[in-house]
């Protein structure tokens, strides 16, 4: 059965059990409550069934109303006119409260159908969004990939191949080898010093993948005690006092630094990347400068500056990414890496709850790279 067929036979029930009902206390009750008993079943009608089946329901209780509620009783005729106004009264009552009901059902079924339309257009959004992000992330995904690949290989490369030559070289010279080459004491000296050297970088550079791996799993957890400001940058310059053979360096630290708490071996490990950036992208002879201060005595700020070719506005932020490195084409440098430097530097200084960020040097050229690190380890507000 249809709604609407189902509300004409609902309708007819109702107005047959509220006319059973009342009969027997039609002679106590006034017209007015019993007009809105028969109101509220057009409006219920109306609301349950729609227009059509409340109009029909007004005009059956309008007559039974008449017939059974208005004297003379059973029957059509109206003695007092103002019976007859009140039988129109509510004959229009009913007709306008059933339309009202009927249309604010039709609103509401409209409503609910916009509102399901939305879910699914929603749905269907979400899914393409998804979609779309675990495509980007798969590019990514395989960006990044290819990028650690060619990184790795070239890194691995490059000291497995001196390593190689080296001791080939050692071999040749033996006592068991057919070989003439005659190396001498200094020349094996040499050769050795090549693959320490060699070893010393694969050693560094599995160091920094395993560090890169913690700071991307989130398991990094410094080992924070008291420490110097002046120690930790003479910890990292003793540390970087090879490649720093060609350049001079100027430190700038502010008189009676307070102690930071912070894990000493890695706030000295950021000191020596910039220091190691700063000397392989500036020009021989031209100075570095590595500085300190704290003006809040909350924090303490420190700095490395160059006086190279600087860093492009557009690739501040993107250098701190893990495998980004810059064109070697437009910015030269004496030994490339795996682009892990600075993302590790960041995974320690934020590790503190401090940042870290690139800026122009002084004089308007080179780049400074500057990071704060609280002094008592208490999060710090980002600028």
């Amino acid at each position: 059965m249809s709604a609407e067929r189902f509300g004409y036979f609902f309708g007819g029930i109702a107005l047959l059990i509220v006319v059973v009902a009342l009969l027997p206390m039609r002679n106590v009750l006034n017209t007015t409550s019993v007009a809105l008993i028969f109101l509220l079943v057009v409006l219920f009608t109306a609301v349950r069934s729609g227009r059509n089946p409340a109009f029909a329901v007004s005009f059956a209780a309008m007559l039974c109303f008449n017939f059974y509620f208005l004297p003379p009783y059973h029957t059509f005729r109206i003695a007092d006119p103002q019976n007859l106004v009140a039988l129109a009264v509510f004959l229009l009552t009913s007709l306008v409260a059933g339309g009202l009901s009927s249309r604010e059902r039709r609103r509401a079924r409209e409503a609910e159908a916009g509102k399901k339309e939305i879910e699914r257009l929603y749905a269907e959004l979400r899914n393409a969004f998804a979609k779309a992000s675990e495509a980007e992330a798969l590019k990514q995904s395989e960006k990044l990939k290819s990028a650690l690949l060619d990184a790795v290989t070239h890194d691995l490369r490059t000291p497995l191949t001196s390593v190689k030559a080296a001791v080939t070289t050692l071999l040749a010279e033996s006592p068991h080898s057919d070989s003439s080459l005659t190396l001498g004491e200094e020349g094996k000296h040499e050769m050795l010093e090549v693959i320490n050297t060699e070893i010393d970088r694969l050693n560094r550079l599995l160091e920094g993948l395993i560090e890169m791996a913690k700071i991307e799993a989130g398991a990094m957890e410094p080992r924070r005690s008291w420490a110097s400001v002046e120690e930790i940058v003479s910890i990292a310059l003793a540390r970087a006092d090879e490649i720093l053979r060609d350049h001079p360096v100027r430190t700038e630290l502010q008189h009676n630094l307070p102690l930071i708490r912070v894990d000493e071996k890695a706030m000295a490990e950021v000191l020596y990347v910039l220091i190691e950036n700063a000397a392989k992208y500036s020009s021989a002879k031209s100075e570095i400068c590595v500085s300190a201060i704290s003006s809040d005595k909350v924090s303490v700020l420190l700095s490395v500056e160059d006086t190279g070719p600087g860093i492009p506005e557009e690739f501040r932020e993107k250098v701190f990414e893990k495998f980004f490195r810059l064109s070697e084409s437009s910015f030269p440098s004496r030994g490339a890496g795996l682009g892990m430097g600075l993302a590790i530097a960041r995974g320690i200084v934020e590790a503190h709850q401090g940042r870290i960020w690139i800026e122009s040097g002084r004089s308007g050229r080179g780049a400074r790279v500057s990071f704060t690190i609280p002094i008592q380890g208490q999060k710090m507000d980002k600028q």
